[in-house]
């Protein structure tokens, strides 16, 4: 039985994943810091969930810019392989507290990958993020694309990630993974995101915000096709030694299409409230899969329509 660190365990897609890793019959050890982005109920909600998934699952809250923390964590637990997963999420706040984005998605990434080397570590595989990419004119968004004009401080903390992970396993030979999500949705999607704030608003027939003139684009990746990426990615990272593997949908869809789309899942027409682009926004996600295909055998099998009746669903069992 093997040993899995997932951090931001509690989280949206890490709660997912360690539900899989506890179905594969893996020994889970998850942490989260309950960031109060978003509340601390819905958080509880998603442990108790991994809880059902299985028994070999252990938690700590704790901080992991604390390095001492981090320290005897890993010195009781003593993972062989880490999943991190935690990160100061959104765009918009990030314009607003640049600081604490550079503590959360930078220095305790570096401290983790120290603590990981220390601790003997087989591999690690870490989230970075579509928005590496920017306002890139060059579709569909390739990893061998050059990728230094991010557009948000929190853009610039996950391609900050990836340069620290590649000196890192320059430095140590750790084999890293580190993993672009595109947009991705699902049921437990965290509140402040589209398409769960949206199926909330259009059902309750109010008004959903509407940023630019609707021919924004996102590339939409399911819940379920993400964490088998990152499961392949975990399994094969050391193959590859150091490796960025674009996770997405490959089929962008615009945001006019993805809120009528939420209008028929949820069988109101939504109210539009209209509003200009929002500072920091891309315009567009679309993911090259060719690297992801050959090297994960990844391939994404759930619709935008089919993901979000799922996610409907979830929300209103």
């Amino acid at each position: 039985m093997s040993t899995y660190l997932v951090t931001g365990a509690a989280g949206f897609i890490a709660s997912h994943t360690c539900e899989a890793l506890l179905k594969k019959g893996h020994r889970v050890v998850g942490v989260d810091n309950f960031d109060p982005y978003y509340s601390r109920e819905l958080k509880e909600a998603n442990l108790a969930a991994i809880r059902n998934a299985g028994d070999e699952f252990t938690f700590y809250e704790g901080d992991l810019a604390d390095a001492e923390f981090v320290k005897i964590l890993f010195e009781k637990e003593r993972p062989e392989t880490v999943i991190h997963l935690a990160a100061k999420a959104g765009v918009r706040p990030s314009i607003e507290d640049p600081a604490g984005y550079v503590r959360a998605n930078i220095l305790a990434s570096q401290i983790l990958l120290n603590q990981a080397t220390k601790s003997r570590v087989k591999r690690f595989v870490m989230a970075s993020s579509s928005s590496v990419y920017g306002n890139s004119p060059v579709v569909p968004f390739s990893e061998t694309h050059d990728v230094n004009q991010q557009i948000s401080p929190y853009a610039a903390t996950k391609r900050a990630g990836e340069l620290i992970a590649y000196a890192h396993h320059h430095l140590t030979k750790l084999p890293i993974a580190n993993l672009r999500f595109f947009t991705v949705f699902g049921p437990r999607q965290r509140p402040d995101l589209a398409i769960q704030k949206f199926l909330k608003l259009v059902s309750e027939e109010k008004p959903i915000p509407f940023f630019g003139d609707g021919s924004t684009s996102r590339d939409y990746t399911f819940i379920d096709d993400i964490v088998a990426g990152i499961l392949s990615a975990a399994d094969r990272i050391e193959e590859h030694g150091y490796r960025i593997w674009n996770l997405g949908g490959s089929s962008p869809v615009s945001l006019s299409e993805m809120v009528a789309t939420i209008g028929e899942v949820v069988g109101k027409e939504p109210i539009l409230d209209k509003k200009p682009m929002q500072p920091g926004d891309v315009e567009r996600t679309f993911a090259d899969l060719t690297r992801s295909e050959k090297e994960l055998g990844y391939k994404p099998t759930t619709s935008l329509k089919e993901g979000i009746k799922k996610q409907w669903d979830s929300l209103t069992k």
